[in-house]
């Protein structure tokens, strides 16, 4: 699983976080701005089956970026807007609620409540 949003600092470390102890998920994070603490590459996508986007706008900039490495990909948008901070507990609330239909529950659901 590949986790989107803009900068690598919030939302999909946050979820990357989340799921990186759940059994059967190899959780990865990244973003594509050109400051992203880890910038999205085809080499990240060609590693992941399902990429996980936090905005809409974000899919499509994904899109016109990386249409070649995406084929294939199953591309999940969760619409999270960029308003939380890293580990905050209602981004961790919102990305269980969003995740859950698709990975299930993370295993350390009980300490993110």
């Amino acid at each position: 699983m590949l986790f989107v949003c803009e900068g690598n600092l919030h939302r999909s470390p946050t979820a990357e976080r989340l799921y990186s102890t759940t059994p059967g998920i190899e959780a990865r994070s990244a973003g594509l701005s050109y400051l992203a603490r880890t910038q999205v590459t085809d080499e990240l996508l060609a590693g992941a089956d399902t990429i996980f986007v936090m905005e809409r706008r974000l899919r499509k900039l994904l899109r016109m970026r990386f249409a070649a490495a995406l084929k294939g990909k199953q591309l999940v948008c969760l619409d999270i807007p960029d308003d939380y901070q890293f580990l905050q507990p209602e981004l961790l609330t919102v990305l269980t609620e969003r995740l859950v239909p698709h990975l299930g529950l993370p295993t350390d659901f009980k300490e993110h409540p």
